[in-house]
This record gives structure tokens, sequence and C-alpha cells, in this order.
């Protein structure tokens, strides 16, 4: 297998190195759910969180990754770095690699961020936790992690992405996933939420949400990324947006009884799901938090050349 020195994206994956990294990820849940939740896989490794947008689960699951692998992990938000006094970005991610971090993780609004700092980074190896509407690459892994749970493989699976694929970095990470990996993938949304020219990734577009759904093994669904819209007019309404193309019960039903439920988070209830869908059995989206965790120290420790976690 191709060493890893950077995750920028599912682009830059092999089927291989995506194998790998949700099967180590496989080994590390049960630390997650022991009473002592720690490894010694990166004692004397550092690990830096750099996150310039909000973030709940994708920050807390990368420094609980690194601190229960024996990590230490410094945290940086936007608002307590020394960008705020002028400083450019490339300036602060030389200072922090003067400090000689193994792992720097970032979490940016622009596209590309990770790539740009690669130049100037050195040996520090560099994660994307999400940059602009690029990739989020940890999210894919989690998700496949998640469905391995259920699905011996993913070859020949359907997934039914809905929502705003347009301004989404999970839509376009799974994308490219489904091509490398071999599952199929259905892309739901109005036409002013999908990209232009996406039937080049392969991928089935529906604008019926309720056509889409026969045959759908899971069903993914994104929030709309408001923070990201440059006007007020990609729908006509929260009330008319789910009633179109909100996942309730009786469209689930439609899909099956044994289809997964799947949101990356954050939620917006009675907007792109509803509560007695969302709180389902079929639901795993409280799994995918969980996974998370696994996930990201699967490429934490990949990245630190650590795949043994004995006690």
């Amino acid at each position: 297998m191709r060493p890893i020195h950077h995750l920028f994206g599912i682009a830059d994956l092999d089927h291989e190195q995506i194998e790998y990294l949700v099967n180590l990820g496989h080994s590390f849940i049960d630390i997650n759910r022991r009473s002592l939740k720690k490894a010694p896989t990166l004692r004397g490794k550092t690990v830096i969180n750099l996150f310039f947008e909000n973030s709940t689960r994708t920050r807390t699951s990368f420094e609980l990754a690194g601190k229960r692998l024996s990590a230490d992990v410094i945290n940086i938000s936007a608002s307590t770095s020394a960008t705020k006094k002028g400083e450019s970005l490339i300036d602060t991610g030389m200072t922090l690699a003067a400090m000689q971090p193994h792992v720097l993780v970032i979490r940016h609004s622009v596209s590309g961020t990770c790539q740009l700092l690669a130049d100037y980074l050195g040996d520090t190896s560099i994660v994307n936790a999400g940059d602009g509407a690029h990739e989020h690459p940890t999210q894919i892994l989690t998700d496949l992690l998640t469905l391995k749970q259920t699905w011996n493989s993913m070859e020949g699976k359907v997934i039914t992405l809905v929502g705003d694929i347009t301004h989404s970095r999970v839509a376009r990470s799974h994308l490219l996933a489904a091509k490398i990996m071999g599952y199929k993938l259905r892309v739901v949304a109005p036409k002013t939420l999908l990209p232009a020219e996406i039937e080049r990734y392969g991928c089935e577009v529906y604008n019926d949400f309720d056509a889409a759904l026969p045959g759908s093994d899971a069903v993914y669904m994104l929030r709309m990324q408001t923070e990201r819209m440059t006007d007020n007019c990609s729908i006509p309404s929260i009330r008319e947006y789910h009633e179109a193309y909100g996942l309730n019960r009786k469209r689930l039903n439609r899909a099956g009884s044994d289809t997964l439920v799947l949101h990356p988070g954050p939620m917006n209830r009675g907007v792109e799901i509803a509560s007695d869908v969302a709180d389902s059995v079929n639901s795993h989206i409280l799994s995918q938090v969980e996974h998370g965790v696994a996930v990201r120290m699967a490429v934490l420790a990949a990245l630190c050349g650590g795949d043994d976690h004995d006690e």
C-alpha cells in the first residue's frame, strides 16, 4: 500500500488505502467502548487542531482521537489565533510548523487551504477536516465504517444522497468515494441546489425525492449550507422544502424497512429530516458520531506511522 503522508481528500486515496483506514478505524472501536479509553500508539506525538470554522463533532472527535492514542493535543480556533491580529494563514502555518508538530488538522472556509499550506509546512502531516465546499474526507471514512457494521461490502449498494449538493463538501467526497469503492450514488435536490454537470461523476440525478427512494439501501440526508449560499433564492421556503425533500416516515417506508438513515450533522429537525425518522431504529446517525472518533484515531495513527494499539 502507498504510504499516506497527508489527507487532503478522498480523491487522493485509492481503494486499498480507504479499506486500510476503515479497517483500522474498526479496530479502534473497542478502545472507545472500554472503561479505560487509552492506547499508547501516539505517545510522544503532537497533534494541533486548527479550526477556522465552528464545529462540534469533527473538532471534538479529533481531540478525543488524539488524546485516546496518548498524543499531546493542542486546539486553536480562529478567534484565538494570530490571524485575528492580521497574520496571514501561511505565516500562522509556518509558525506552528516551527514548533515541530507531527500532524496539523485544519478546517477552513476556503477550498484548497490544506494543499496551499502543505508547501510551507515541511514534514508536518496535514489532515483536511473540511475546506469550503471542497471535501470532508474523514466524514466519508466515518460513513464507510458505519456502513461496514451492517454490510460486508459496499459493492453494488445504493445510497441516496438528498439535500444541498452544491454547497456540501460531504456530497463531493461521497461522489468521489462511490467511484473508488463501487457503490451507486443517487443525488436528489431541487435544481437550484445541484451543481452544473454533476452527471460527470457517474451518479443518478433526481429532482423528485419519492422517485429516487425505491431500491435505496441507505438514505443520506444533508442540511442546507446557508453559510455558503450567496443568495436567498435557492428554495422558496423552509416549509415547501421539507414537504418536497424532507425525510419523513412515509418516505422511509417507501424506501424499505431495512433502509439505513444517515446524516453528517448538525441536523435541522423538521427541515431535512423528521424527528421520528432521526430517532428511529433505521437511524445510524449516532453511530456515525461514535465511529467518527475511531476513524480519526485511524487517520492520526496512519499519518504518524503507528497502527499498533495494544494496551
